[in-house]
Formats: structure tokens, sequence, C-alpha cells
């Protein structure tokens, strides 16, 4: 039953609107907001922020109130006990990898509708993406950016042996911010415009994070993928590969070697600009210095005539004293150097 006085009942809204509850306001909610208001369903709708269920009842689409989870009403809400849907189990085509996390009202709207919210974002940067490269964002943004949210909305411990997920942001902390503190004698109409605020701050890092991934990210990858498809070309053992053009690599990597199976990627050669030929050795983890296969130990910390003399291998440059990378003043001089580091015990 409807906690609402009769005068309440006999309220109308104005028609084309977005519901969420008013008061304090938490990032997946801003969110939820920002991301609707990109689709052209949504994109002209006034914002009513109430927890009267008369007045939600009549809007188009609510998120984060009214205990109600049902896409054919277009109701988001994820705090009933009986909530228990994550990215996984909505969106099963994607399989088990995001399974761990309950969905807040910003997952919700964005496996609902992210894929059409990220067309109809890169449309500003006249970029269009195949299907599989935007399955390849759609993914990357959930888990770089919007399962963070997900989680700290829900209080999911991040650490639990190994990491649930990531913080890569910190954006609720930051969101909570743009809320009055408890000495604050704000109006509801002033925190409406905090609401606003907030919903602009948002949005822009999460338009950031599509034109990244779409537009760096995802041609990165492709990058990568190639060259692990061309491994075998360029050393029999399958364990050095050659990037066309030097891009950031290390996760890509580790992604595609999960994809492909069976390969583990010792040395990455590429070049680093006119004469400067690179040779890097595959950390053991993202950001680590320590390697898979460090280049050959007797090379540490040698460059030029030295190093020359001691690898045996002409247009040498350096070796850095912990064996993660080395120059060479050709390609062939650095798929060398990889290449006897292969076998250097």
């Amino acid at each position: 039953m409807s906690s609402a006085s009769p005068d309440t009942k006999k309220m109308k809204i104005a028609a084309n609107t977005i519901g969420t509850h008013s008061g304090t306001f938490h990032c997946d909610e801003v969110l939820a907001v920002f991301m609707l208001r990109n689709l052209p369903e949504f994109k002209n709708h006034s914002l009513l922020r109430s927890r009267d269920q008369s007045l939600l009842d009549q809007c188009d689409i609510v998120v984060d109130v009214g205990a109600v989870y049902d896409p054919s009403r277009k109701r988001y809400d994820h705090h009933q006990s009986t909530f228990q849907e994550t990215f996984s189990s909505i969106r099963p085509d994607f399989g088990e990898k995001f399974s761990n996390i309950r969905l807040s009202s910003a997952g919700l709207v964005y496996v609902h509708y992210g894929e059409e919210i990220i067309t109809e974002v890169l449309k500003q940067f006249d970029t269009s993406l195949t299907q599989n490269q935007l399955k390849s964002v759609f993914t990357k943004i959930y888990s770089g950016f919007i399962q963070e949210i997900d989680a700290i909305d829900n209080g999911v411990p991040q650490f639990d042996g190994e990491p649930k997920y990531r913080v890569n942001t910190h954006l609720s902390s930051r969101v909570k911010t743009f809320n009055p503190d408890w000495m604050d004698n704000k109006t509801p109409q002033e925190i409406d415009e905090a609401f606003e605020e907030a919903v602009k701050y948002v949005g822009k890092e999460f338009i950031d994070k599509i034109k990244f991934f779409a537009l760096s990210w995802l041609p990165a990858r492709k990058i990568v993928e190639e060259a692990v498809e061309n491994r075998l070309k360029i050393h029999e053992s399958g364990s050095i590969i050659e990037l066309t053009r030097f891009c950031p690599w290390q996760e890509h990597l580790r992604d595609i070697e999960n994809d492909v199976g069976n390969v583990e990627i010792k040395f990455v050669i590429f070049n680093s600009g006119g004469t400067d030929y690179r040779v890097q050795a595959v950390p053991v983890d993202n950001g680590s210095f320590v390697s898979r296969k460090a280049i050959n130990k007797k090379w540490f910390g040698l460059r030029d005539e030295e190093l020359e003399k001691v690898s045996g291998i002409k247009g040498t440059v350096f070796v850095h004293a912990t064996g993660f990378i080395g120059g060479n003043k050709t390609r062939d001089g650095a798929l060398e150097m990889a290449i006897k580091s292969l076998g250097d015990d």
C-alpha cells in the first residue's frame, strides 16, 4: 500500500520523466541517469527525484528506488532482498566472468542499454565499431569502470583472497562530496542542483572512458592480436612477438594469451623510433619488473662495444641492470638478442 497522502495521489508529473530517489545521492544512480540521457529514447526526459511511490509510478523509467527490478516496465532497483542479479546472470552470452558482484542501478542500466549507449556516444567522435569490437569495449568498460561502482554501492569487500574487483577511479568517493555535509542546510531544490552537477562530473569521466577504450585501447589490442597470431613467423618457439607499431601491450597480451590458450610469450620486440629497436621481457604481472624470462643475465648492465663483444651481436646498445629491456640499432639485432636470451640458463 502506498504511503502517499490522498493529495499526493492526485498529483501528476510531466510526461517523459526519469525517476530516482530524493535526498542523499550516490554514484550509481548519478551515472545511471547520465547514461539514460545518452539514449534517444530518454534524451529529452525530465528528472524526478522523489520517494513518493505514486509519483514514481508515473515515470517512464525508474532507477535505484521502488524495490522493483522489471525490465519490461523499465524499473531498475537493486535494494530489495530478492535481488541477486549480476552482469553474468543477465547477460549469460558473455560467460561467467562477472558473476561475483551484484549490480547497482548503474550496472543494471549499463547491462541492459550499454551497447546502445556506447554506440550513441561514439557518434560524437565519428566512430563506429564492429559487433566484436563493441563486445570488447562493452566488457572492458564494465570491468574497468562500472564494476567498481556496483561493488562499492553494494558494500562488497574488495579482497577475499584474490581481489574481487579493482578500484580504478575512486569515483564513488568523489561523488559523495557533492552531497551536503551534516552542517549544511540546503533545500531539496539545492540538493537536486547538486545532483545535476554530479551527473555532469560523472558523465565526463564516463565519456572519457568510452573514448579511451574505443579509440586507444581497442586499436592497441588489434596490434597485439596480430603479433600473437604471427608469432611463429618471428621464431619457431612461438615465444617472441613483434609489434608492427609500439603500443601499450602488457594487459592486452595477458588477455589474448588467456583467450588463445597454451601460449606464453617471453619477449616482445618493437621499434622505438628511427634506429632504436627494443627487446622487452614480458613481466610476470602488469607493471612488474620481474620477468617471465629475463634477457641474458651475462649482459645485465652492459652497453655499446662491451655489450657487443660479450653478446656477439652487432649493434647492441644496452641491457638494463635487471634484464627487463635492451636495445639494438637494428630489428634483426633486437630479434637475435631475444632468441639468444631464450636459451640462457
